[in-house]
């Protein structure tokens, strides 16, 4: 059964930050913004300053027409693989908008499945969308600030592991304290090294 949206609004950009870490979710956001009151400065949320992303944000929350955030988590991503599980987060965050977009954006090359949602078919996928379509670069901007700020919580949850510097990608740091002390419950076990990791002795089931 379709989902029963209370009413229609224009183009939703959708994207998603968190694919290549080696822990935490992969996020997406869905974003409707106005014809009107245009937010200046949108671009690829990988290209902002992090002062920049966050001003950003907070613009459009503000501003948006309709916006919604959606995730799936490590255990999640593990069960699926990482595409199946951004495109599920994609659809969670389609489905937290409190309106029926009249339009899908997609950044990439793939997008998630919408037949079922009573939405308009087919989805549009734009290569490089973050970085040219003004609803994208909203999207992509909301999904990783959002998860940065889950992954600096997440420091508190899990100490030791750096995650308030690194939000889980693969660095020095990170490495070294996955070699320390383990995975814990946000490491994504179907990754390299996390997998090599889980095999040895005395890691946290």
């Amino acid at each position: 059964m379709s989902v029963r949206w209370p009413r229609r609004a224009g183009l939703a950009g959708i994207d998603e930050a968190g694919r290549g870490p080696l822990a935490g979710p992969v996020v997406a956001a869905a974003v409707i913004l106005p014809a009107a009151r245009l937010i200046r400065g949108l671009d690829d949320s990988k290209r902002l300053a992090p002062a920049e992303r966050e001003r950003l944000a907070q613009r459009i929350r503000a501003r948006a027409l309709a916006w919604g955030l959606g995730w799936a988590d490590a255990a999640e991503i593990d069960a699926l693989n990482i595409l199946e599980a951004t495109l599920l987060a994609m659809r969670r965050a389609l489905l937290a908008l409190p309106v029926r977009p009249r339009a899908l954006q997609v950044d990439g090359d793939q997008a998630p499945a919408v037949a079922d949602l009573g939405l308009p078919r087919p989805v549009e996928t734009v290569v490089g969308g973050d970085g040219r379509e003004a609803a994208i670069a909203a999207a992509s901007i909301l999904a990783k600030t959002w998860r940065d700020g889950y992954m600096v919580a997440a420091e508190q949850r899990h100490p030791g592991y750096g995650f308030a510097a690194h939000k889980g990608y693969g660095t020095p740091e990170h490495l070294a304290a996955l070699a320390g002390l383990g995975p814990c419950p946000l490491h994504r076990r179907s990754f390299e090294p996390v997998r090599s990791a889980c095999a040895r002795p005395g890691d946290p089931e």
